[in-house]
Parts: structure tokens; sequence; C-alpha cells
């Protein structure tokens, strides 16, 4: 996401807030180094790790609020774009779009045979 677009990066402790449920959603995240659990309404739990992007989903329901709060796991660093970037990205890179709908199967899947996906 990086090289494609002028993303914001910034570095958080361990047990740092990335964001809360129901502040405005403006932005999707991507981890670059440690790992980032989103805690949903219900205490569900969804690890993110090096590579991959949490909150689109978030960007693209008609609310535009989050519906988890993402902490830190371990310390992280965290690139932040905000979402008109983000919905260009798409648009110039719809490959993106697959490798996104790729990575929430895979989620489903491993959260689905361990009832978690946080190690």
């Amino acid at each position: 996401m990086a090289v494609h677009v002028d993303c914001e990066t910034f570095t958080l402790p361990t047990g740092a807030h990335v964001f809360s449920r129901g502040a405005s959603a403006n932005a999707i995240y991507a981890v670059r180094r440690g790992i980032v659990e989103l805690v949903g309404e219900q205490g569900e739990k969804t690890c993110y790790r090096p590579g991959e992007l949490f909150s689109y989903q978030d960007i693209t329901w008609r609310e535009l609020s989050h519906r988890s709060d993402a902490f830190a796991r371990t310390p992280v660093e965290v690139l932040r774009l905000d979402r008109l970037r983000f919905l260009n990205l798409l648009h110039n890179h719809p490959t993106l779009a697959v490798q996104l709908i790729g990575q929430q199967h895979t989620r489903l899947r491993e959260q689905r045979a361990s009832g978690t996906c946080c190690y």
C-alpha cells in the first residue's frame, strides 16, 4: 500500500488504541510491523499481522464509523490511508479488491476452525 500512495505512518506501544468503536471511520489501516487486535461488540477478536489491511469494511458501509476497537497487541507500526485515496487505489488497482476478499475468506475459515485467530 505504501508503495502506491502517500500513507501516514505511525508507531504505537503495546496496548495503545489505534481507533475506538463508534469513532468516525475515514481511513483504512495496514500493519507494517507487529500485531493489531480488533475487538467487536460481542467480544469477538481478530488479529492482523504485517502486510494485512484492516478497517476497510468500516469505510465501505454507509455508517462510516468503526464497528470495533483496535489495539496494538504488540508494539506496532501502522500505515493509515484516507478513504478517498483508498477508493482511488481500488479503482487504479482492482486486483487489490480480490486480495481483500481472499484475506477475509481466509480469516473467516481460520475463525471457524479455531474459534479465534489471535494466538
